[in-house]
């Protein structure tokens, strides 16, 4: 039984929950719309069920049917970001003695509709934005709520269903799904279409339906994998995710089976606005991830987990979002641990809680957005997302960790709480009691942690966790020589400073300098003339380099900060460099006259982001 609230949703979900969605979208890449149908098998939870209310955002609905008979409907008052509810009126049958629908009894909703050409959760690119330039491409991005922009159902992470998919597009095209390929057939209505079916037979919330559409390639890279993405990529994208068996056996070992069947990886275009998205059967991944080294695979180590902490194991509303992203990185973690060591575990930790301070600082150490449990009334949560309910999620996990015996013993707790809470939704007083049951000989000792602190707390946790910092000693000296260093001084510095580090550590050293005042002109000028920064393609690597010298006003740097701004557009990178140039007084107007001139290129929520971050009026700027 699920809870009766969740305050990002509109749908009735204490009076009925969807169990199987059946999907048909006919995509026009023309008009921008998907043309669709769906059919939502839905169970009733009460007696006289008359009624029942879908999240809907900007869809046009044309009919509405329940087990065949034509439904009455009505669409409410459109919220700023929640969308509009779509009430449904059951059919009565008044020949028939039964009249109402009675708990256990289930209904078959069909919903026929279209999306809008500005549905939050598609990005359409002209064949110009994609990297074959010939084609145009289609996907889409559901978590948090965006799903109900594509699809009108129960957009809450607390409901759990299957789903069937058959996918018309235009034959040149391939389409993929978050689901196991079901195989496909011409269009029998349009001899220049194929049909492309899918189904995902285990129960998965709605946030995770994933379509891509785009002339797309593939190549196996394991025994249960392939990587898509456009030919341009594809070859890349295979050598550089080629770990990725040895990483789901890895996760098997430390989490327990793999349940989900296939584990594709897509590389999307540049303007897809997350490192990764953990669509089940199809992880979707940025291409900034295409470092030639392999480096930044831990993405893909985190997106992996989820098939377990998130996918399989749910946060029951968006307020336990920790309990997804937490977990998720204190299992991709292990698995570093497991293929690297427990140094580079340690190292990797140092470097989350760093991400954790920026957040903090970003939002304002009093601002409720930082607790790890926030309360989401009235909150959009395209605003909320940052790093807090990740790095503070494993500060409290790697706490518990120590408190209760290392490694070993708390990984034993984790998988026994996936599976005893596999495909369901849960909140954190459920997580919380099974801790307590698990380690019932320790309750002691976790009655003297202080949970409110940690839960319900805004800014940084009440523990900061003793890394080993063998990995990180090396950057922290050689940034504390760059912070101390006189400018007569500046010639101390040569190329072998940075000979052996890692790509980890090099980033690491870039944030550590970040963390501290900007550093003389002169200094970052040495520091490009010494160790040649501007040559590095690695996107972690010049993102952090680039804001820097943003930082110290290096004037040469404003144009490559906007290009990297610009010509991908992940969240992660383009918000930073944006807001950096803005804040460099003489190019403010710079950055808002080149994110206008992008805007209608990148994804809507980044676009919508960068505009407020900007303060641009968004009326205008369309």
């Amino acid at each position: 039984m699920t809870s009766a609230t969740d305050p990002c949703s509109f749908s009735s979900f204490s009076k009925c929950v969807t169990k199987h969605l059946n999907l048909t979208f006919h995509v026009d890449f023309d008009s921008h719309v998907l043309k669709a149908k769906v059919a939502l098998t839905v169970e009733v939870l009460v007696d006289n069920f008359t009624s029942l209310t879908l999240d809907t955002k900007d869809l046009k609905v044309s009919k509405v049917t329940a087990n065949g008979q034509a439904a009455k409907f009505t669409l409410g008052a459109k919220h700023s970001f929640m969308g509009t509810p779509l009430e449904i009126t059951l059919p009565f049958d008044l020949s028939s003695v039964c009249v109402l629908f009675l708990r256990g009894q289930y209904v078959i909703v069909e919903v026929t509709y279209e999306t809008a050409p500005s549905a939050s959760a598609l990005q359409w690119l002209t064949p110009e934005q994609t990297a074959g330039k010939k084609h145009p491409y289609l996907f889409s991005q559901c978590q948090a709520t965006h799903c109900r922009s594509m699809v009108p159902c129960q957009d809450t992470p607390a409901m759990k269903h299957t789903y069937y998919a058959q996918v018309s597009v235009p034959k040149e095209l391939v389409a993929v799904m978050s689901a196991l390929r079901d195989g496909e057939e011409p269009d029998p209505q349009d001899s220049s279409r194929i049909i492309y079916r899918f189904r995902q037979p285990v129960p998965m919330p709605c946030y995770l339906i994933a379509i891509v559409v785009g002339a797309l390639e593939s190549r196996e890279i394991g025994p249960r994998s392939r990587v898509w993405s456009e030919k341009e990529f594809v070859d890349k994208a295979a050598y550089e995710f080629s770990e990725t068996e040895t990483m789901l056996k890895t996760a098997e070992g430390l989490a327990g089976p793999y349940v989900w069947g296939q584990y594709d990886i897509l590389v999307l275009p540049p303007s897809f606005p997350y490192g990764g998205m953990e669509n089940p059967c199809l992880t979707f991944a940025t291409p900034t991830l295409l470092a030639g080294d392999r480096s930044l695979s831990s993405v893909i180590a985190h997106e992996i987990s989820h098939s377990w902490t998130g996918n399989l194991v749910t946060n029951k509303t968006w307020e336990h979002f920790w309990l997804n992203e937490g977990h998720t990185v204190y299992l991709e973690r292990m698995i570093g641990r497991s293929m690297e060591s427990e140094q580079f575990r340690q190292f990797k930790a140092m470097g989350g809680w760093k991400d954790l301070q920026e957040s903090v600082n970003t939002f304002g150490a009093n601002n409720p957005l930082t607790n790890l449990v926030p309360n989401l009334n009235e909150v959009d949560l395209d605003e909320a997302f940052s790093s807090v309910p990740y790095e503070k999620g494993f500060s409290l996990l790697y706490h518990l960790e120590e408190l209760m015996g290392g490694p070993e013993v708390f990984m034993g707790f984790v998988k026994s709480y996936i599976q005893l809470f596999s495909y369901s939704s849960v909140t954190t007083e459920e997580w919380k009691h099974y801790l307590f049951t698990y380690f019932k000989n320790k309750v002691g000792i976790l009655n003297k942690v202080d949970w409110n602190a940690w839960m319900y707390t805004p800014g940084m946790p009440p523990v900061k966790p003793q890394y080993d910092s063998t990995m990180a000693d090396a950057c922290i000296a050689l940034c504390k020589r760059w912070v101390k260093t006189k400018e007569g001084d500046l010639g101390n510095f040569s190329e072998v400073d940075v000979k052996t580090l890692s790509t980890h550590q090099l980033i690491e050293f870039l944030s550590l300098l970040l963390q501290e005042e900007p550093l003389p002109l002169s200094h970052v000028k040495r520091m490009q003339e010494v160790y040649q920064l501007n040559a590095f393609n690695n996107a972690e690597i010049r993102f952090r380099w680039l804001r820097l010298c943003v930082k110290s006003k290096w004037e040469d740097a404003v144009p490559m900060a906007l290009k990297m701004a610009t010509e991908q557009g992940r969240m992660k990178f383009t918000r930073p460099l944006f807001k950096e140039v803005y804040n460099f007084d003489k190019y403010h107007e710079e950055a808002v006259r080149v994110f206008i001139a992008h805007r209608a290129a990148m994804h809507p929520v980044t676009a919508n982001l960068v505009a407020k971050d900007l303060k641009v009026d968004t009326d205008k700027s369309t």
